[in-house]
């Protein structure tokens, strides 16, 4: 079997819905985003068709958003991926329990707004962001928690970029308004990093012991 038919068979493996939660049978970088550009296509359409019955639900419904700056945009992938994926991975070592985390995060998104209103909560958001949850899992228990931390910040920054050049909201480095958000923001990132690296570390401990005995 050639090579590129051996990639084609692992990454039909890996595209059906019944190895979701579990490792990607490849962690190399060039199969790593194929896999995040395949979630991400999910939640695109998942979102298009959300917008539809939307709108057809809701009156007047328009997508709110929060502010935001390329600060908080970057340093969102480190603080969400951590917090929601790397530490209870590492701390539990458990699929389901990091499943879990993933779901508590994909459904805070629903809260993007300054008014928490049925009518005005950021459905499309949420449904764009579910289908990521499998993505960053997956990445995490595949021993590429540092990959899923760098496509959220530039995924993240991608969207920033478009949505501040057309006008959607304001191209603002930081929040001038309030800068300890920021500030905030890039100190609780580096904390939970460096969190997440001793449990990491404390984690592949375990396992070289387990293997051992």
């Amino acid at each position: 079997m050639s090579k590129s038919n051996t990639i084609y068979s692992d990454l039909k493996n890996d595209f059906n819905p019944l190895t979701w939660i579990s490792k990607y049978r490849r962690n190399s970088i060039y199969y790593l985003t194929i896999m995040v550009l395949f979630y991400h296509l999910i939640g695109f359409i998942m979102m298009v068709i959300g917008s539809v019955v939307v709108d057809l639900v809701v009156n007047n419904y328009n997508e709110p958003t929060i502010p935001l700056t390329v600060t908080s945009v970057i340093f969102a992938g480190p603080f969400e991926e951590t917090i929601f994926f790397g530490i209870p991975f590492y701390l539990t070592g458990n699929n389901l329990v990091t499943f879990a985390g993933g779901i508590i995060w994909a459904s805070l998104h629903i809260l993007n707004t300054s008014t928490v209103q049925v009518s005005s909560l950021a459905y499309l958001t949420w449904l764009f962001v579910t289908p990521s949850i499998f993505a960053s899992l997956r990445t995490w228990i595949s021993g590429k928690g540092w990959f899923a931390i760098i496509a959220h910040s530039l995924w993240n920054l991608i969207f920033f970029a478009a949505g501040c050049t057309n006008g959607e909201f304001p191209c603002r480095i930081v929040n001038e308004k309030d800068f300890l958000i920021d500030i905030a923001y890039v100190s609780t990132s580096i904390v939970f990093i460096l969190l997440t690296y001793f449990l990491y570390l404390r984690y592949e401990n375990k396992m070289v012991s387990k293997s051992i005995k």
